[in-house]
C-alpha cells in the first residue's frame, strides 16, 4: 500500500506558507505561495533571476517583473532580507534572524555568519541620538571552501 504521507506534507507546507501571507496582509496567490515557499528552502541568497528560473517551470505564468513585485512586498513585510552588498547584483534571504553575510571575493557565494555580539536585539533603539531600525553586517573575504583548495593546491 502506498503512503501519502509526502503528499499530504507538501499540501500542509503550502497551507502554512499561505496561512504567513494571510497573516501578513498579502493575498496568498499561487506565485506569491511558490516564492515564499522557495525562500524558506533555499538559503542561497537567491537573486531575483535565480528564483524566476527555478520557479518557471512550476509556476508557467510566472514573469520576472512578478518575481521582482513580490519579492520587494515581502521586503516591505518583513519576510524576507534584501541583500546588497555587491552593488551589481542584488541577493535575498528567507532567513530574517539577525545575522551577517560574508561575500567570498573569489568564487561569489554568499554565506549566513553569526551576528556580532554587540548587536541588539530590540527592533529599534537610539545610537548617538539617532533612531535605529536596521542593521547590517556584511563582510567581504575568502570562504573555507576556497582557502582550502588554494592550500591543496600549494
Amino acid at each position: 500500500m502506498h503512503c501519502n504521507c509526502y503528499k499530504y506534507n507538501l499540501v500542509m507546507q503550502e497551507q502554512k506558507i499561505k496561512d504567513v501571507l494571510t497573516s501578513c496582509g498579502i493575498s496568498p496567490s499561487g506565485p506569491r505561495t511558490a516564492i515564499l515557499s522557495y525562500m524558506r528552502e533555499h538559503f542561497t541568497h537567491p537573486t531575483a533571476e535565480d528564483i524566476f528560473r527555478d520557479l518557471k517551470p512550476l509556476v508557467p505564468t510566472l514573469s520576472l517583473t512578478t518575481v521582482y513585485n513580490t519579492l520587494k512586498l515581502f521586503v516591505e513585510k518583513g519576510l524576507c532580507l534584501s541583500i546588497t552588498i555587491n552593488e551589481k547584483m542584488v541577493r535575498f534571504d528567507g532567513n530574517t534572524m539577525r545575522h551577517g553575510h560574508l561575500l567570498c571575493t573569489r568564487c561569489g557565494t554568499l554565506y549566513d555568519v553569526a551576528p556580532t555580539p554587540d548587536t541588539s536585539d530590540e527592533a529599534t533603539w537610539m545610537l548617538d541620538g539617532h533612531l535605529v531600525s536596521e542593521v547590517h553586517y556584511y563582510y567581504k573575504g575568502t570562504c573555507s571552501k576556497c582557502l582550502s583548495a588554494e592550500t591543496h593546491m600549494s
